[in-house]
């Protein structure tokens, strides 16, 4: 009888274990704890903001030197690519026929002098005569006419010899001002000026240099807003600083101010054009170069910043994660500007004592709570240099 109910009895006992095994799991569940994120405020310091644009190089003077008369080129007086000084001839061309014309048209001018000073002399004398009656009017008329001749013959040939002097001038191609001459374009030997002016090489000034720039309509009006925030004239806002860098160079280190801004916005593009005029002493700038432009236009002594990777996006905009009081995330919505430094301006959305979510962000969901571990050690990027 004991054995046949033998199999039931282990059943039973098995039954009754695994009831009890699993009545004592549910017991001893225990919900995960909030999960860990990083939280900082923002970062509150003095900023400057800036008008970013793209823009070019160009000479603020570039000049096509010409053979202004004709003749054999005599000399080259440069080296091709070389800075000279303003004044230094560049090119001599056949010198001593101007020279002999010059000295030519001098002479005739003498001899022009000298003729008026005896006409005025028969002059003085024959109305001295007519006065007397001794000699009739028409003699002095003759005595006039041939005075007035001499004087016309004078100033003609004072004219002349300003002329020789100035052709002769020109036998000597000078530089206009300090600049840097391109390759000759003619040789020694070579007839120059025959039909038309020909070109002899370019000379183009390096320092400074001028950097054209646009900026769009909506900066535009920022800096129209700001300036009339602070008093400033028109004046003023041509005078605001600029900072260039080429897109090899870090940072921006060439430094200038604007030169000029138009009157007018382009109608087609939407942007006004500015120009800013920066030294260039060592010639790192060259014309043509493409470089990176800022301005300058506002100071705030308390912005707050935060890292980029704390902001995301969604259809309604930018956004950080908070952590609240009651150490819940909340999504906060802002407005966001340019970088400085490594982190992003925030506008507006949050405050001072603000707890932002700069690390664990997939774990930090709006709505639930997290455990907010303050972000140690300085969190602010290294400037950039």
């Amino acid at each position: 009888m004991r054995l046949r109910n033998a199999p039931l009895v282990r059943i039973a006992f098995a039954v009754a274990a695994f009831v009890s095994l699993s009545a004592c799991e549910q017991n001893s569940f225990v919900a995960p704890p909030p999960p860990k994120v990083e939280v900082a405020p923002p970062v509150q310091r003095a900023i400057t903001r800036y008008l970013d644009a793209t823009g070019n190089t160009a000479p603020i003077k570039t000049v096509d030197l010409v053979a202004r008369v004709q003749g054999f080129l005599q000399s080259i007086n440069y080296q091709d690519g070389s800075p000279v000084k303003e004044g230094t001839t560049l090119f001599t061309i056949e010198p001593e026929t101007y020279k002999l014309k010059l000295e030519q048209a001098q002479a005739a001018e003498v001899g022009a002098q000298a003729t008026l000073k005896q006409a005025e002399a028969d002059f003085k004398r024959q109305a001295d005569l007519v006065q007397r009656q001794a000699v009739s009017q028409a003699t002095l008329d003759t005595s006039t006419s041939t005075r007035d001749n001499a004087q016309a013959n004078l100033q003609q040939a004072q004219v002349n010899t300003k002329i020789a002097a100035v052709n002769y001038g020109y036998t000597n191609v000078a530089a206009p001002f300090d600049g840097i001459v391109s390759n000759h374009l003619v040789s020694v030997g070579e007839l120059v000026g025959v039909a038309s002016p020909t070109q002899l090489a370019t000379i183009v000034q390096l320092d400074p240099i001028y950097v054209n720039f646009n900026v769009n309509e909506q900066d535009v009006q920022r800096v129209r807003d700001e300036a009339r925030r602070r008093g400033m004239t028109t004046a003023e806002i041509r005078q605001l600083p600029i900072e260039v860098g080429l897109q090899t160079e870090t940072g921006y280190p060439h430094k200038g101010k604007l030169d000029y801004v138009s009157p007018t916005v382009n109608q087609s593009t939407g942007t006004l054009a500015v120009r800013g005029l920066v030294p260039n002493p060592d010639r790192v700038l060259l014309p043509g170069f493409y470089v990176r432009v800022r301005v300058p236009f506002d100071k705030q002594d308390n912005a707050l910043l935060v890292p980029d990777v704390a902001i995301g996006s969604d259809q309604g905009g930018r956004y950080v994660l908070v952590v609240n009081a009651d150490n819940v995330v909340e999504q906060r919505k802002v407005a966001t500007g340019p970088l400085d430094e490594g982190l992003r301006i925030i506008e507006s959305g949050l405050k001072a004592d603000d707890r932002v979510v700069t690390a664990g962000l997939l774990r930090a969901i709006p709505g639930q709570k997290v455990d907010p571990q303050m972000q140690k050690g300085d969190a602010t990027p290294a400037p950039a240099k």
